[in-house]
């Protein structure tokens, strides 16, 4: 196996399962059902987040989770401590030798659109061996695709203009969905991640400022230092006044940082409506120390104490002072307050000075908001009229806040040949029996029409000829759909203990990424608007409806009003 095919996590191994998957091989393996051949679909009911489209990820994980699956020996000593003693000795010789090259996985392309009821993936092979990996493909496509779309959202509600970070790491459900989170919003949208360990690992670009602890570490001027070597000195002019050396970026001088930043501030606080004696010297002084650590990458956070009196100010003092000696700052970070008045004040402000000053980069200056942001947040902001350029999302982004699971569901479809349903009471729960395959129709301005299913043994739609796409439990509900274009949406890639395609050209981020981007083209705007979208049609042909039916009726039990 090469290392290309190794999950991203340790723990993606068989024993990342349910006790029932391995209690059920047991009993399928008691009753000689190990040359059983079974199809399973794996899909979901709904989509999450009270729209209409969902993103499919994490089929590179599942292939990597097929490609590795072996039990080790450590495994089977657990598995033997913990089955009741009377388990069968050769059960788990049975379970050594057991790995994934007669399972066949068909999928839908990772980044795909999707919608309820489609089969994102279908597995095929033994029937104890496709039940074993049950949980484990469910739990990398549940969050990852619930993760995606989470994450496409928030790229739609801010538009194409706006960047979006990913700071959600401190907020996450552990280490583990830490990192998936920063994974599948990249994927998703997002443009970085606060993440270092994400960065190293997926190539995400990692990004970030300081925190409000940096600007209270410091209390006034004297406290600047400077390191030469292995010694930190005090550049104090007195015990009560410091400077800060910082030398320019076209040549070896050095000019004194916090006199020129103390000057502009004294400058610009009269046209900024400030008064210098409420600026917190403090928080100047940290800015300062960023600034000589940092010149050309140079971003503040300013609410610690006030944006409007001090915040603000101090920011703009440093700029200027800095750019005396050749550097550019890169903007602010504003963590609190009321985001969109606060934006548009910071912006007039760099206008204004950028004006004054004929600096022109300086009105462009970066302002990234944070601080709980969630979707409803970015769209109310956009109502607002916003001077924003980035958002930095946690909580509401990694832990899906507004919908925790997505609900991806492993239903046995067929065994041995024979079609199987699962029927309930709740129409919604009702499975779809037996190979299908999945059509992607187009209409002829380019947007999907509908998703159709078909039993396998049907031939495909046909472009230009007119289709009977039905609802796949109500008789009323149906429509003819004549399609420009048909796409097969299922295709195969592992069998044999062979990924079927070019691995690195469809499993890379960046490819992933891209795909996000044109499948969500492809769905009009009506699918995908914030409030009340239109629901997107998912079909089945006449003959899986037929078929469908009748085999409800054969296995739905009749009553007695005796």
């Amino acid at each position: 196996m090469t290392s290309d095919l190794i999950p991203d996590n340790q723990l993606v191994q068989p024993l990342l399962t349910d006790l029932y998957q391995i209690t059920m091989a047991y009993a399928y393996w008691k009753a000689g059902k190990v040359n059983d051949h079974a199809v399973f679909d794996l899909f979901f009911r709904k989509n999450p987040f009270g729209g209409e489209f969902t993103i499919f990820a994490g089929l590179e994980q599942c292939i990597k989770f097929l490609a590795s699956f072996r039990y080790t020996d450590s495994d089977i000593n657990f598995l033997r401590n913990t089955l009741p003693q009377a388990t069968d000795d050769e059960f788990f010789v049975f379970l050594k030798n057991l790995n994934a090259k007669d399972v066949t996985l068909y999928a839908i392309e990772e980044g795909s659109v999707v919608f309820p009821k489609v089969p994102l993936m279908r597995v095929e092979g033994p029937l104890i061996l496709v039940q074993l990996v049950e949980t484990t493909l469910l739990t990398l496509v549940n969050f990852a695709s619930l993760m995606t779309t989470n994450a496409t959202r928030f790229r739609m509600a801010a538009g194409d203009n706006i960047s979006l970070l990913e700071f959600g790491l401190r907020r996450a459900q552990g280490p583990d969905g830490g990192l998936s989170a920063s994974k599948y919003s990249y994927i998703g949208g997002f443009d970085g991640t606060s993440n270092v360990l994400a960065g190293k690992m997926f190539n995400i670009p990692v990004k970030g400022t300081h925190a409000h602890a940096f600007i209270n570490s410091f209390s006034d001027f004297a406290e600047l230092r400077t390191r030469i070597g292995n010694r930190v000195v005090l550049n104090a002019q007195d015990i009560f006044f410091g400077s800060q050396m910082l030398q320019r970026c076209d040549s070896s001088e050095s000019e004194d940082l916090l006199l020129k930043s103390i000057e502009y501030r004294n400058i610009i606080a009269p046209d900024m409506n400030c008064m210098v004696d409420q600026a917190s010297d403090g928080e100047l002084t940290a800015l300062i120390s960023f600034a000589v650590a940092f010149p050309h990458n140079f971003v503040a956070l300013i609410d610690t104490y006030d944006v409007s009196r001090s915040g603000l100010l101090n920011f703009c003092a440093v700029a200027l002072a800095l750019n005396d000696l050749g550097y550019r700052a890169m903007g602010i970070r504003i963590d609190s307050g009321d985001l969109a008045y606060l934006s548009k004040v910071s912006r007039h402000w760099f206008t204004h000075i950028a004006t004054k000053f004929k600096i022109p980069w300086f009105a462009n200056l970066t302002i990234v908001a944070s601080n709980d942001i969630n979707e409803e947040i970015i769209w109310s902001l956009n109502d607002q009229n916003h001077k924003i350029n980035c958002f930095g999302i946690g909580t509401n982004l990694v832990t899906c806040a507004k919908q925790p699971a997505l609900g991806c569901v492993y239903k046995l479809v067929e065994l041995n040949g024979i079609p199987r349903i699962k029927l309930s009471q709740d129409v919604q729960k009702i499975t779809m029996p037996g190979r299908k395959n999945v059509y992607r129709l187009y209409g002829s301005d380019g947007y999907a029409l509908c998703d159709l299913l078909q039993r396998s043994n049907e031939p495909p739609p046909n472009v230009m000829t007119k289709v009977l796409c039905r609802h796949p439990f109500n008789q009323q509900k149906r429509a003819f759909a004549t399609p420009s274009r048909v796409e097969s949406l299922l295709k195969m890639y592992w069998q044999g203990g062979n990924v079927c395609m070019p691995f690195n050209e469809w499993s890379s981020l960046e490819a992933i990424r891209e795909k996000v981007k044109s499948s969500l083209k492809t769905l009009r705007q009506d699918h995908k608007r914030y409030l009340n979208p239109t629901p997107y049609k998912v079909s089945v042909s006449d003959n899986l409806y037929s078929f469908i039916n009748d085999l409800w009726l054969q296995n739905a039990p009749i009553g007695d009003l005796s």
